[in-house]
């Protein structure tokens, strides 16, 4: 992608994620992360990926919220980021940091993996 292509990706990430985090007042919305932005070569879509501490239904409730706040992340998101048509968004639970730590238990488990707190074993 190009260089603008990148630039304009990584302006939605941090503006959307100060969105989220000063301006979105929603209870369903815990501790929610956006991860990654996937702008579309034409920039009409946005998918915005999140990540949040806690359950399955941490997820569902985060999702609902950032779903109802989309017109109003969207509004702010044209004030913050100068492009000639903002995009349309779209929120994507983003299961990578959850599966890696997976793995790592997994690993872990099986004695693979060395121990990430610099302790030696005895």
């Amino acid at each position: 992608m190009s260089t603008k292509h990148n630039r304009i990706t990584e302006d939605i990430k941090r503006a959307v994620s100060d969105i989220i985090g000063r301006q979105v007042k929603d209870p369903r919305l815990g501790m929610v992360s956006i991860t990654d932005v996937e702008l579309s070569r034409d920039l009409s879509l946005a998918k915005i990926f999140f990540s949040v501490l806690g359950d399955e239904q941490a997820v569902q409730n985060s999702l609902a919220g950032l779903n109802n706040a989309k017109g109003f992340i969207r509004t702010e998101l044209a004030r913050r980021v100068k492009i000639r048509h903002t995009p349309e968004i779209a929120f994507v639970y983003d299961e990578s940091l959850e599966r890696g730590a997976r793995i790592n238990a997994l690993l872990r488990e099986l004695g693979t993996q060395p121990d990430t707190d610099g302790g030696e074993d005895l």
